[in-house]
């Protein structure tokens, strides 16, 4: 069977299959040598320092019967003796124990005399204890002489057990270390020969794959910049000739799809909009009471008419702009402004409506302007929804704050809105501007919205080239920032 026509399925499987093999046996390798550390561990750990620290423990036993011995001698204190005898018989399990443990013929030398050293020694002691009463007094130079000869034998035999166990964790260790080098150095050979199979397994099996998925990818790439009417045409596995068929298909109805949102959002604005200029002028003329005068009840009915309509007609107008956008059909007409103008006229039109709700609007701004290449009225767009969703979740009485100033570290011109409202959940803030996305968790205070302002915003900051984003910690308020790109009167960026 030709490469050529094997399926991508059966050349990943190919392909994989052979790395498999490759980590395979580079993994068998590390494990025979973990198995041979893991041998010298446990021989370390469950044999020889146990050992050590059990001859290092009948030493110190030692110390403490020659102690208690004295202070027999001394005070003649029946407590004492029983405390000698308790200690040595101690010590003799606790060698008996290590002497049927040990292995080496050299250790259970050592043991078997240093267990007859110290039978002599308590034999000596007996026998001086029935030599010397408590009316004779103490016992002579030469017995005290033996014993301090037997103390120092003993404890060279544990010195020298200690020293044959430590040689021998010494020699474990030089044994292990040298295998870790050892296989350190192969795993490393090893590893460097399956990346390099790996490598060219990979490429042989991806390389008849990638050629075809290039073009598709560029024109795909082509279809997302809007171009539809073009096909592909690829030579390719019979899986890879469905996709091209697909993604023609694919441009082919895209292309249609487009030729009838145009027709729509041209048709929608005008069935849309009309009737609903309609509907609000109709009943403005009402409240003006043009045909008549009206009654409390009516005016009221009629102001909910006209609020409603207006906030349906915002949007409708909102949503169009989205799709436009999205489609990539809306027109900026980008000149030279003052940003700081554009701040002030829109907080002209909302500040009676703060006003009604004891907001105050603070605006921080250059003296002499911010200019930058904008779109003004989008610009002024975006300003309109930050301040209506500051004002929106700001407790009566609370102060919303906007900044303009150009921002030389992240080079641009920077506006700020903050409000000292509740603050956004750590889990909403990656969603806000998302369309129709208002959050888990809703205020009780809040007025309800679209969820499509910051959307917008999104939309015509990113397409005057900038960035906007939010700040917010929970009960400490919300700052929203965009960034434009700076130009200044008469000059350049």
């Amino acid at each position: 069977m030709r490469l050529t026509r094997l399926s991508i399925f059966w050349r990943l499987a190919l392909g994989s299959l052979a790395i498999i093999v490759a980590v395979a046996g580079v993994n068998l390798y590390a494990l025979v040598q973990l198995r041979q550390l893991t041998k010298l561990n446990t021989e370390l750990v469950s044999y020889h320092q146990p050992a050590i620290e059990t001859a290092k423990h009948l030493v110190t036993s030692l110390y403490a019967q020659l102690r208690s011995e004295k202070k027999y001698w001394a005070v003649r204190d029946r407590l004492f003796l029983t405390s000698v005898d308790e200690e040595a018989d101690e010590f003799r399990r606790t060698a008996t124990a290590l002497r049927r443990q040990e292995t080496e013929p050299e250790g259970q030398s050592l043991l078997d005399h240093l267990l007859l050293l110290h039978q002599d020694y308590r034999r000596q002691f007996r026998d001086s204890i029935e030599r010397y009463p408590f009316h004779l007094g103490q016992p002579q130079d030469d017995y005290e002489r033996q014993r301090d000869e037997r103390m120092t034998h003993m404890t060279d035999r544990l010195d020298a057990y200690i020293a044959l166990h430590e040689n021998r964790v010494g020699a474990l260790v030089n044994e292990a270390r040298a295998n870790s080098a050892r296989a350190e150095d192969m795993m490393q050979r090893l590893l460097m020969a399956a990346i390099v199979l790996g490598f060219a397994f990979a490429a042989i099996a991806s390389l008849s794959i990638l050629r075809p998925l290039g073009r598709i990818q560029e024109h795909i790439r082509r279809i997302g910049q809007g171009q539809f009417g073009r096909s592909v045409s690829v030579e390719a596995p019979s899986d890879l000739r469905e996709l091209v068929e697909t993604v023609n298909w694919m441009g082919a109805k895209l292309q249609e799809l487009d030729e009838m949102k145009a027709e729509f959002l041209a048709h929608i604005s005008h069935e849309l909009r009309t009737p609903l200029a309609s509907i609000r002028e109709g009943t403005q003329l009402l409240l003006d009471e043009i045909p008549g005068p009206l009654d409390q009840a009516q005016r009221e009915t009629l102001q909910i008419m006209r609020d409603s309509s207006q906030r349906l007609m915002h949007l409708i107008s909102t949503l169009l702009d989205l799709s436009k956008m999205e489609a990539g059909l809306m027109e900026y007409r980008l000149a030279r402004a003052d940003l700081a103008r554009t701040v002030e006229q829109s907080v002209r039109k909302i500040r009676l409506l703060a006003e009604g709700r004891h907001v105050q609007i603070l605006v921080d701004a250059p003296p002499g302007g911010l200019w930058v290449a904008m779109d003004a009225a989008r610009i002024e767009q975006v300003v309109d929804n930050l301040l209506s969703n500051a004002l929106k979740f700001s407790p009566e009485g609370a102060t919303v704050r906007v900044r303009v100033e150009p921002d030389e570290r992240l080079g641009g011109a920077c506006l700020s809105v903050s409000d000292a409202g509740p603050g956004i959940p750590p889990e909403d803030l990656p969603h806000v501007f998302e369309r129709f996305y208002q959050g888990r968790r809703q205020e009780k205070h809040a007025v309800a919205g679209s969820g499509l302002g910051l959307a917008l915003a999104k939309n015509v900051i990113e397409a005057h080239g900038g960035r906007v984003w939010i700040e917010s910690e929970v009960g400490k308020g919300t700052v929203a920032r965009f960034l434009l790109p700076l130009r200044r009167p008469g000059g350049a960026a």
